[in-house]
């Protein structure tokens, strides 16, 4: 279970959301550019420090405010894919898969493992060698997708993770993260602007709009306004 009630102001206007996720939920996060979707992904995996709030994985408080609590991003067990796909140019494919294994002193005979299914599961295992700084869009996106999947995460958070793929892939990788979420048990948010990526594989939606919860409901009914004049 992933809970989080979070505040912090930004430029334009303060994000002030409640979010929870089941296991084995996906939660669709929607919205217009400039919402807070990227915002409020980066304060649940601890790159953004929140003004106030609380955030819990599985019972455990990572954050809060009051009490001072502020795991690091890198023991907070996230699986994370940005909006970039940020993946390390310098480093090899199969280095990068490796990056969040490496950062958790994973042995690495079961590392070697790890990576190795996953540049499987992501059709890049002919990349391996490759520096991930010469690689498409589609193919950085794949890198960082098994990148955070490798490490066994307790959360999933993909922001905008299909864009850079052709719509073979898409399916693909929406198979791929349904049935992966499923097996494990674990929540799952995804950031998207395409209703159809909800209805494809969300179990939930919510829309933001200026920082602020204004729908939460079955994705195949989201909103065709997603931030109505009366919200701005």
């Amino acid at each position: 279970m992933f809970e989080a009630a979070v505040r912090r102001k930004l430029r334009d206007f303060t994000l002030d959301i409640t979010l929870s996720a089941e296991p084995g939920e996906i939660l669709i996060l929607m919205g217009e550019n400039g919402a807070g979707k990227s915002t409020t992904l980066n304060m649940m995996a601890g790159l953004l420090a929140p003004d106030a709030g609380t955030i819990r994985l599985d019972g455990k408080k990572i954050f809060d405010s009051r009490e001072r609590i502020d795991i690091p991003a890198e023991d907070r067990k996230i699986g994370y894919v940005f909006q970039n796909s940020a993946a390390f140019p310098h480093l090899t494919v199969r280095d990068n898969v490796a990056f969040g294994l490496r950062a958790q002193r994973v042995a690495s005979s079961l590392a070697s493992k790890q990576v190795d299914r996953w540049l499987d599961e992501l059709g890049i295992r002919d990349l391996a060698r490759v520096k991930a700084g010469g690689l498409s869009g589609g193919q950085k996106q794949r890198v960082a997708l098994a990148r955070a999947l490798a490490p066994d995460p307790d959360i999933l958070m993909l922001d905008e993770p299909f864009t850079a793929l052709d719509a073979t892939s898409i399916q693909a990788v929406k198979a791929l993260v349904r049935a992966y979420v499923t097996e494990r048990k674990i929540p799952c948010i995804v950031v998207t602007h395409r209703a159809a990526d909800g209805r494809d594989i969300g179990d939930r939606a919510c829309v933001l709009c200026q920082g602020k919860k204004t729908w939460d409901g079955r994705p195949g009914d989201i909103p065709v306004c997603l931030c109505p004049p009366h919200c701005r």
